[in-house]
């Protein structure tokens, strides 16, 4: 807390006597630094926990966002928080397996997934058609004695032609003959008739072979939906990861806020004994003015910390998705949350069997094999089947019905296609070849990213063992400013130095448990699957 107060030596017995009495009088005082030390001394304990407040913990489902994915506050009200709620570490889990949005959009494309599968698996049946059609037809005609009056009338206006001009030619005669016919027919009333027809035919096709396609459209809609199935996985574990680091975070914020008020009570303290040490004649102003920067100081620093604190329980809130009107806080006392029990080697094997990622580019490799066949298909030959009934009827009087059936066999072959076949085909294999090579790159990231996990959760396994010392020799040494203090020979300030000195190792000692909890969980990530996130592969 700065440089230590000096008090001006003194010589005599009535000046020495004079100091303690006015020492003792500025720690009785306030009353607080006193009970303070009383208090240190019945805490031995190096791993002393900064409990959190004792509140109701709420029921997870009343944190719950609006059922509606599309609403959003329109006032101020709406979003105003009017309530804190502490929640345990597994609470948090629970709402984020609930409310995260990534997950439930995964879970959605699990089912697209199925429903392609099954697309794809109705190419295993015979498809079946039913055809139907209902037609109506107005025909007009003339009647056989205008038929023939008209006839009458033509021959009459042809023989009228050759008697006037001899030389007329056939094709002249022809046009003649059929202006008249269409005068002729235009003069007289026609006559319609109504009728209906009905059509209808059931037929029947089932492709017997496809050159392999049907079986490897099939496939690879497994494959895709097993791919599907394991990226829910990893969008879940990613998720639990994110609380487990935004808990954690939010545990240390709040340590950070209690150090500093702390801080700022202890700078307030001596900032108190400067100056009834000046009042007495026994410090300067110099002192005074050094404690009120300090105080300023310390309470700078817990300014910060509380925006800190602010930030992290938004940031909890927003991983959650909880309500808008609703600020988290953590139900959970800062302690390990256990020790890793398997070696580095077994980490990594465990890793590279659970990771969803690498099984995931493994099933793109397949799917690019099964599109090889896919594009190699379409140059192999089709053969189909097919059966057909149909049956028509006009509706006349005599109910005239004609039905009829087909059964056919049909053969196509695509004998040249310009190489695109096999072009298809060459893609497909660049596919796999980059699918290969990205699992080879995935592998090695995936073992740098566990080792680097492993190497800095032992780090942290041994800050705590640091720091819990540290703890130990920041009580002893204020046992011993107390001692001092006691018998005349320290000061006060010593005994507040010493005291702030305990303070921040044991804030210390909280934030390397608090990094041990977060590299723990950083690195079951990195395994994923392990039996103690209760993560389990889909089926």
């Amino acid at each position: 807390m700065g440089q230590k107060k000096k008090f001006i030596k003194v010589v005599g017995i009535s000046t020495a006597i004079a100091l303690s009495n006015i020492t003792a009088s500025v720690a009785q005082a306030p009353g607080k630094i006193t009970q303070q030390i009383a208090q240190e001394s019945e805490m031995r304990d190096a791993a002393q926990e900064i409990e959190p407040a004792q509140q109701s913990i709420p029921d997870v489902e009343k944190l719950n966002p609006s059922g509606n994915p599309l609403s959003f506050p329109t006032t101020p009200e709406e979003v105003k928080v009017d309530a804190q709620k502490p929640i345990t570490l597994e609470q948090a889990l629970e709402l984020s397996l609930n409310n995260n949005k990534e997950i439930e959009e995964a879970r959605i494309q699990v089912e697209q997934a199925e429903a392609a599968l099954r697309e794809q698996k109705a190419d295993l049946y015979p498809t079946l058609d039913l055809t139907s059609g209902l037609s109506y037809g107005n025909d007009l005609f003339l009647d056989s004695v205008t038929e023939q009056r008209i006839d009458q009338d033509v021959e009459d206006t042809l023989d009228q032609a050759r008697a006037q001009n001899p030389n007329l030619t056939e094709a002249q005669l022809g046009q003649i003959e059929e202006n008249a016919r269409q005068n002729e027919e235009d003069s007289f009333t026609n006559t319609s008739s109504a009728s209906f027809d009905f059509q209808g035919g059931l037929g029947i096709n089932y492709d017997i072979y496809n050159g392999g396609r049907r079986g490897a459209n099939i496939r690879t809609a497994e494959k895709q939906l097993r791919s599907t199935e394991l990226d829910l996985e990893r969008v879940v574990e990613e998720a639990r990861f994110e609380t487990s680091r935004d808990y954690y975070d939010l545990q240390n914020r709040d340590a950070q806020v209690a150090i500093q008020q702390a801080a700022v009570q202890d700078a307030s303290q001596t900032l108190k004994d400067a100056q009834l040490l000046q009042q007495a004649g026994l410090g300067t102003k110099f002192e005074v003015l050094q404690a009120e920067v300090e105080l300023s100081q310390a309470e700078q620093q817990l300014t910060t910390a509380i925006a800190n604190q602010n930030i992290a329980r938004r940031q909890l809130a927003e991983t959650l998705s909880v309500s808008h009107s609703t600020d988290l806080a953590t139900a959970d006392a800062i302690k390990e949350v256990g020790a890793w029990g398997l070696e580095l080697p077994e980490t990594i094997v465990q890793a590279f069997k659970n990771r969803a990622e690498l099984e995931q580019t493994l099933l793109q490799r397949e799917i690019s094999q099964e599109q090889r066949t896919i594009a190699l298909s379409q140059a192999r030959p089709n053969l189909s089947a097919s059966a057909q009934y149909n049956l028509n009827d006009d509706f006349e009087d005599d109910f005239d019905t004609t039905d009829q059936y087909q059964l056919g066999l049909n053969l196509q072959w695509r004998l040249f296609d310009g190489g695109a076949a096999r072009a298809g085909a060459e893609q497909a294999d660049k596919d796999r070849e980059i699918a290969e090579t990205q699992f080879a790159n995935l592998r090695n990231q995936i073992r740098f990213a566990v080792e680097q996990a492993f190497f800095q959760l032992r780090s942290n396994k041994n800050n705590i063992a640091t720091n819990t010392k540290g703890v130990r020799l920041a009580e002893e040494s204020l046992r011993l400013a107390r001692l001092r203090f006691q018998s005349g020979v320290g000061t006060q300030t010593e005994v507040i130095d010493a005291q702030t000195a305990l303070t921040r190792a044991r804030g210390d000692r909280l934030s390397s448990i608090i990094e041990y909890n977060q590299s723990y969980a950083d690195l079951t990530r990195q395994v994923s699957n392990t039996p103690d996130n209760g993560l389990q592969d889909l089926p």
